[in-house]
């Protein structure tokens, strides 16, 4: 009997593995929609479309973007995590994917539901203040900050948003002394900048290059391990002596659980060949985007780490959805 029915195990994974195969070799055979949780025109949406645009010419069907921002990015995940694995829905997934389990109250899916296929790429965190502010690095802008009787006001684009990860680092790792200030998005807590109403913030590359490059901001650091292609003068936090000091604004694909392998490692290296053709690389490079690509064991590997690093920050400051 048990012979029996390990037999019967074998041959129904068999099929299993079977089909799946089946299926890759003829997959994709129409459009495939990559869900960005973002509305448009952010980082994450032009890495999303870079993606789409190049995956698209090496799969041969249309790879469509449909925006769903909300609910910090849960809305769009949670369509992805319940869509068929078949291999037509994706998501674009980004530091959330990662760290809402860990603060919010509840969840409408699980982490497990969402595997990762594909890095596309990063656009590095700048920490930045106001033109005028006296500090020629982050050095002198955390000292300053302890000296303050009141500490300094630091604007976030909400809980567990990537400039409020960088203000826990800055906080617990460095005793940097800073009182956040939440704003509804990254575009908002930007403006309070330019307005001397908060003394600083970190956001997209993307989004600051233009005000640093004017002279209305100024930047002391770029929270990546690598300076900007797009503005190499900029040192790293790193570089700094602040080793911790390690968030970016990465954009990757996620995949509902249960889609064939087969059909994650081709989409894989679709996203891969989109991200290192010469126009693509040179288009993200000129906005402050470093276009990523690799394999799906890296991103796999990069997806762990975050959530060892995030999960850290998030136990060390105790950040917890409002």
């Amino acid at each position: 009997m048990h012979s029996f029915r390990r037999l019967s195990l074998l041959v129904g994974l068999t099929a299993a593995f079977v089909a799946g195969s089946a299926a890759a070799q003829t997959w994709p055979t129409k459009p495939i929609r990559l869900v960005v949780p973002f509305s448009a025109g952010g980082a994450n949406d032009l890495m999303a479309r870079a993606a789409a645009e190049g995956a698209s010419k090496a799969l041969g069907q249309p790879v469509v973007v449909d925006n769903k921002p909300g609910a910090g990015t849960v809305l769009g995940a949670e369509i992805v995590a319940k869509s068929a694995p078949d291999g037509y829905t994706f998501l674009v997934s980004a530091a959330g994917v990662v760290s809402n389990s860990m603060v919010r109250k509840s969840m409408p899916y699980k982490d497990e539901q969402l595997v990762p296929v594909a890095m596309i790429g990063l656009a590095p965190s700048v920490i930045v203040v106001p033109g005028d502010a006296p500090y020629k690095d982050l050095k002198e802008f955390i000292a300053a900050s302890k000296k303050s009787s009141t500490g300094f006001h630091w604007a976030t684009a909400g809980t567990a948003s990537t400039p409020h990860f960088v203000e826990g680092l800055l906080t617990t790792k460095y005793g940097a002394k800073l009182d956040l200030v939440p704003y509804k998005s990254g575009s908002e807590s930007i403006t309070a900048v330019l307005g001397s109403q908060v003394e600083a913030t970190s956001e997209a590359s993307i989004v600051v290059l233009p005000y640093i490059k004017s002279g209305k901001l100024k930047a002391l650091a770029d929270t990546w391990t690598q300076r900007i292609s797009a503005y190499p003068d900029l040192s790293t936090a790193v570089e700094q002596g602040f080793p911790d000091i390690r968030i970016a604004h990465w954009a990757g694909v996620h995949a509902p659980r249960g889609t064939p392998d087969a059909i994650l490692d081709k989409m894989a290296s679709a996203i891969d060949a989109a991200m290192k053709t010469p126009a693509t690389v040179e288009h993200l490079k000129s906005m402050g985007i470093e276009p990523i690509g690799g394999t799906r064991a890296s991103f796999v590997k990069f997806v762990g780490e975050e959530r060892a690093r995030l999960g850290g920050v998030v136990k060390a400051t105790g950040m917890k959805e409002d």
